[in-house]
């Protein structure tokens, strides 16, 4: 894999030529102050909101005490900075797309950071809701330190514009993506996308599936993506229509699923799940979720806070709230 085969595959590279198939986007140029201000590793003060909330008047002394937190003169009052600029520019391109959209950057989307949204998902109505999935996204510092990690040439990086993409949010059924492995112009690999789940229409269907991904392959990306090496990812719909999701990399910076990259780039074993009649018909490799056995926990888990933390940011475990103020408490008698 090399660096010319990362950038192939950002999405402002390859949108214009497959723009009809896929879902409308809109793609945005990252101001360099942005982009600092998402690295930042302080702590996380989210900019971008455009209706911040007020405080009512308090109705009596007593009030006023509770709400009064700090006499400390010296506590540092955190402010998030502003980009009134890009933010109509965020707000504008988000009303076009609906008021809703599914937001990444040139190569990668936080989808390790869904969790942390108010929603539990990655459906961004605001500047600020983007602004909070990506500041807690290793997917999304990865694009912007290591875009070229696991590349094999030693040619100097190249000098990267970073843009803020904007996909229309569309409900995609997890039992309905796939990623497609295609080398040397051949498609040689599919796999169910979402692979820690099983889905009983897809092991009863897959012959169909392929076919269906076969065709749409020969029809609109074979001999038309810029390299012959490369991965997309397709939705397939409840009528059987076909939609380009995205392309990747044909290398390990891409998540092989239920397939290794050994296999992939050698080429072996690739068939051995396969039925005699697709084996016949050259067909690829197709790789599903065969049983609820099999069925494995999600690959973002690992990216989440611990439970206890959690539940004391939120106050759902009044019990481990009451013992950490009294483990505080205990610390603060021992000093």
């Amino acid at each position: 894999m090399k660096k010319e085969h990362v950038l192939h595959c950002q999405f402002s590279a390859w949108y214009p030529l497959f723009r009809s198939l896929t879902i409308k986007s809109v793609i945005l140029p990252l101001p360099q102050n942005v982009k600092d201000y998402l690295l930042d590793d302080g702590t996380l003060v989210v900019s971008g909101r455009e209706d911040p909330p007020t405080c009512s008047q308090p109705d009596s002394d007593n009030e006023a005490e509770e709400i009064q937190w700090s006499d400390d003169e010296n506590t540092a009052t955190l402010t998030a900075p502003e980009f009134p600029e890009f933010t109509t520019k965020v707000q504008e391109a988000i009303n076009s797309l609906g008021g809703s959209v599914f937001p990444k950057l040139n190569w990668s989307a936080p989808r390790d950071a869904y969790w942390i949204a108010m929603n539990s998902s990655l459906k961004c109505k605001t500047l600020s809701d983007i602004f909070l999935l990506f500041k807690s996204s290793d997917f999304i510092t990865r694009d912007f330190t290591q875009p070229f990690i696991h590349c094999t040439d030693d040619s100097p990086d190249p000098c990267m514009e970073y843009e803020l993409v904007l996909r229309k949010w569309c409900e995609l059924i997890p039992g309905a993506e796939f990623r497609c492995f295609v080398k040397e112009n051949k498609l040689i690999g599919i796999s169910q996308r979402d692979y820690t789940q099983y889905y009983d229409h897809i092991s009863k269907q897959k012959e169909e599936i392929c076919r269906c991904i076969q065709d749409f392959f020969k029809k609109h990306i074979q001999y038309k993506f810029l390299d012959e090496d490369f991965v997309f990812d397709i939705y397939r719909d409840s009528r059987g229509k076909v939609w380009l999701i995205d392309f990747n990399p044909f290398g390990e910076v891409t998540d092989a699923l239920l397939f290794t990259w050994d296999e992939l780039l050698s080429g072996r074993n690739l068939k051995g799940d396969f039925s005699e009649e697709a084996l016949e018909q050259d067909a690829p490799a197709f790789r599903c979720t065969n049983s609820e056995v099999t069925v494995q926990p999600s690959p973002y888990l690992s990216y989440r806070l611990p439970k206890d933390f959690v539940d004391l940011s939120t106050g759902e475990d009044a019990h481990k709230l009451i013992d950490f103020l009294k483990l505080k408490r205990n610390q603060q008698e021992d000093d």
